[in-house]
């Protein structure tokens, strides 16, 4: 798997999808950025009288609740709508999910009436989905909402196969399932989650990796995380004493920078 997983690099840079965000005003300019860096190419369209237009040259769809608004939600549905109708990917990141009742009721209109890919969020947000008790810190997991390996491995792949979708929850070590397959992947580094967006981002990179690779999207979801944890450690590597901001100057480097042997030589991750 590890040679298909650096293959898809190549086919990202080769391929340039257009991917179609509709995002939060918060990390905008980092999703475009993170997107461009890895090879597609992004717009952020989220007006109801375009946003399922755009569908039509793109090869990916992301919709992320980030800062959420009843304006946006009309958009998401609409284009997530108009993704499906074409077999075009769409990659939901229901940030905040659990926190108020427009999330909650966004995220369950979405999931209801959008075939999605991938669903990417933290603990306490796939939590929430998965109809299990959870708490939430705004947009963040929760500290006590913490679970083991196994316990999130359990989660993933009973979301997933519900659903019928990848499910990636992000966390120190990131746990991803189509419901069959089980990746554990471990590159990263705390100072990620001192960024604003950096959860964002990897939906971004997940959105990229599924438009270049639309009928594999465990794999896409995989090789999104892989990148982001490993660029990560480069960054750190790099800038990591020089404080947040050289730190996010090196981690969109070493985005710009992965390349296939990237991959294969520096990932840390489980498949079963």
């Amino acid at each position: 798997m590890i040679n298909n997983l650096g293959n898809l690099v190549n086919e990202v840079r080769s391929k340039k999808p257009l991917i179609h965000h509709i995002t939060n005003y918060v990390t905008v300019n980092d999703c475009a950025n993170i997107t461009l860096a890895i090879g597609a190419s992004p717009v952020m369209a989220d007006d109801i009288g375009e946003a399922a237009d755009i569908v039509g040259i793109a090869s990916a769809v992301v919709l992320n609740m980030g800062t959420l608004n009843e304006r946006t939600i009309k958009a998401m549905l609409a284009a997530g709508k108009a993704a499906n109708a074409k077999n075009i990917p769409v990659v939901f990141d229901p940030v905040g999910a659990g926190a108020s009742k427009l999330r909650n009721d966004t995220a369950a209109d979405i999931i209801r009436e959008v075939k999605i890919a991938v669903l990417r969020g933290n603990i306490s947000e796939i939590k929430f989905i998965a109809g299990i008790a959870s708490k939430t810190k705004g947009v963040d997991a929760a500290e006590t909402d913490s679970a083991s390996l196994e316990s999130a491995g359990e989660i993933a792949k009973n979301l997933a196969e519900k659903l019928g979708c990848v499910v990636v929850i992000s966390g120190a070590v990131d746990v991803i399932s189509d419901g069959e397959r089980l990746a554990l992947i471990e590159n990263g580094v705390a100072m990620l989650s001192n960024l604003t967006g950096t959860g964002c981002m990897c939906t971004s990179l997940v959105g990229s990796f599924c438009g270049a690779a639309p009928n594999a999207p465990f794999e896409a979801a995989v090789c999104a995380m892989l990148t982001m944890g490993i660029a990560g450690e480069h960054a750190f590597e790099e800038a990591g004493n020089q404080g947040n901001a050289s730190f996010h100057t090196a981690l969109l480097n070493a985005i710009s920078l992965t390349t296939s042997d990237t991959i294969q030589k520096m990932s840390v991750f489980t498949d079963g």
